[in-house]
């Protein structure tokens, strides 16, 4: 029960949610966007977005309002010399000491270390069953053996291994189009959500992704760079909402954000 309350907070009632994944001052620094976190973080609330994920000392320090709460319980940075392996610097229970709805783990399938970020996150999922919280794993193929990042069967495979190792929500790439992404979430017996990837070269080409990805069968989504670096977060966080939620053609949420 505890969980299935905790979700209701992430997911409206159309078991669709619009995460907005703010957690890459770690990664990366404080880049455009992230500056001023609660001022962003009120543009995306204004616009529409269900929840938020961050780390832990941006969740004692930023206000999500009515907002999901997500906390990420893993790291890495730019700087070090194996930034593919995510280390756990959160437990599940300072998370929940934060207000956290929920907590996310990120794992590279297919890294050098894949291992060690697997073990972690089966660990995470027992926590996470303990204490009734709600456990998003970021599943992304990454790695020597990768060709493709986006490649069906490596998704397909990433996906259902968050899926097998106890995650309530699995997050990973599109792999491009409507049938093969059908295939993915079809062998996933839990939600799944698209990550939005590098900054796209087009927001028509963002918005097209995300409506191809809901009609494929896609829960939602949770995209950081191409919401909170775009000129107006509040636009483009209205325009997804109008897309995952009211069901918004693309091209019609393009001229929410004012774009030819």
């Amino acid at each position: 029960m505890g969980k299935k309350r905790r979700l209701k907070r992430i997911f409206r009632e159309d078991g669709r949610a619009l995460i907005v994944p703010m957690d890459h001052g770690v990664t990366v620094g404080p880049v455009a966007g992230l500056v001023d976190m609660q001022k962003t973080t009120d543009e995306l609330l204004k616009g529409g977005a269900d929840a938020i994920l961050v780390h832990k000392g941006i969740a004692r320090a930023v206000d999500a309002g009515r907002a999901g709460l997500i906390v990420h319980l893993s790291a890495s940075t730019q700087l070090c010399p194996d930034s593919s392996c995510k280390v756990q610097v959160c437990t599940v229970e300072e998370a929940l000491r934060t207000g956290a709805d929920a907590v996310s783990v990120h794992v590279n399938v297919g890294a050098e270390r894949e291992g060690e970020m697997l073990t972690k996150l089966a660990r995470v999922a027992d926590d996470c069953d303990r204490f009734s919280v709600p456990l998003l794993a970021m599943m992304y193929p990454r790695g020597p053996k990768i060709q493709s990042e986006h490649a069906p069967d490596v998704v397909a495979q990433a996906a259902r291994l968050g899926a097998e190792l106890g995650a309530d929500i699995v997050k990973t790439n599109y792999t491009g189009d409507i049938t093969t992404f059908k295939d993915v979430v079809r062998a996933c017996p839990v939600p799944v959500i698209i990550a939005g990837g590098p900054l796209v070269k087009t927001s028509q080409e963002l918005l097209r992704m995300v409506h191809d990805s809901l009609e494929a069968g896609a829960s939602g989504i949770s995209i950081g760079r191409n919401v909170f670096q775009y000129r107006s977060p509040f636009t483009m966080t209205k325009a997804l909402s109008a897309i995952v939620h009211g069901h918004t053609q693309a091209e019609e949420a393009l001229e929410i954000l004012g774009e030819p």
